[in-house]
């Protein structure tokens, strides 16, 4: 299967098997990635920088072809020092007076805040931050917390730094994997990369997925 195809990848995610079973399977086609920031995986896809992308959601879908391949749940980042720190797991109940950091996107703050909370109450206000570097930074700095996915922060594809420590929590939904790509059709070496990343990206603890392109 000739040609050529940019796979995306954002938030620390890795995609080497799945990449590395397509190269075997077409060994004549030109297969490039490229990481991309969160921010970035819809307007990436949309001016042709890449032909499809995997990442977490929530992110922009308009014009986007989307399918979930695993989920992840979710830790609450906290210094060391911190009241709950060392804590096996922990509920909503026990941080929802502390502030979250906030992100410019409105969808993707809401998702990452628990916003709306189930008591109604609006979730406390922490600062404003745009990178991952920033976002860790206002945590051991004690200016607020952050949810964060599982897989990225204990045990999967990141270095937490030593002044912080990951809480399971219980009770919320977890965060979703997923691969997108532009709608109005798929070439064959984006669909044969979608049979890849099904087959070889499941995640940690998944059951599995049961995605359809």
């Amino acid at each position: 299967m000739p040609g050529a195809v940019t796979i995306g990848y954002a938030g620390g995610l890795i995609v080497t098997p799945a990449v590395r079973e397509l190269r075997r399977r077409c060994p004549d086609a030109e297969v490039r990635t490229l990481h991309l920031d969160w921010n970035d995986v819809h307007p990436a896809l949309l001016d042709h920088r890449v032909d499809v992308v995997i990442a977490r959601e929530p992110f922009p879908s308009g014009q986007l072809r989307v399918a979930v391949l695993y989920q992840e749940p979710r830790v609450l980042l906290v210094p060391k020092t911190h009241r709950l720190a060392g804590k096996e797991s922990i509920t909503l109940d026990d941080f929802a007076d502390e502030p979250l950091v906030r992100y410019a996107d409105a969808t993707y703050d809401a998702f990452w805040s628990i916003e709306p909370r189930p008591d109604g109450r609006p979730a406390p206000d922490g600062p404003l931050v745009e990178a991952h570097e920033d976002k860790l930074e206002a945590i051991a700095g004690g200016r607020a917390l952050a949810l964060a996915p599982a897989n990225s922060t204990t045990g999967g594809h990141s270095t937490l730094r030593r002044d912080l420590t990951a809480i399971p929590v219980d009770g919320i939904e977890p965060c979703n994997v997923a691969i997108a790509t532009r709608g109005g059709g798929s070439s064959g070496l984006v669909t044969a990369f979608f049979e890849s990343a099904r087959s070889h990206l499941t995640g940690h603890g998944s059951d599995g997925n049961t995605s359809t392109w």
